[in-house]
């Protein structure tokens, strides 16, 4: 899939949900980014966290031998706000339980690296 290029004013979608959050019998956060990927979105990564708590304040945190079954996850999504927008209603169906944030980013290089 070739993307269009992205550069200047975008948006950033932060997703923040738990390790062991499931859709359809697969992790969430990788169901997530399949999605995402298949609506042809600039971008996502997936970042594990070792400490976080969320609305029902309750601490995530890895435990002994740095083990946890439910560690935060934040999913970092970039693109055209337009694109985003699209892809909310369908993160929204997927996300049970969590946080959707977005911000305003400005895009200073985005490249695949194939123009080599």
């Amino acid at each position: 899939m070739e993307h269009v290029k992205l550069e200047g004013k975008a948006k950033m979608l932060l997703i923040h949900i738990d390790d062991n959050d499931m859709w359809e019998g697969e992790p969430l956060h990788l169901a997530i980014v399949k999605r995402l990927r298949a609506m042809d979105i600039a971008g996502a990564t997936v970042y594990r966290g070792i400490l976080g708590y969320g609305a029902k304040n309750r601490v995530h945190r890895s435990g002994l031998l740095g083990f946890s079954q439910d560690l935060p996850v934040m999913i970092s999504v970039i693109d055209a706000e337009e694109k985003i927008r699209r892809a909310l209603p369908v993160l929204e169906e997927m996300i049970t339980e969590g946080l959707l944030a977005m911000t305003d980013v400005e895009v200073m290089k985005y490249t695949s690296g194939r123009d080599r």
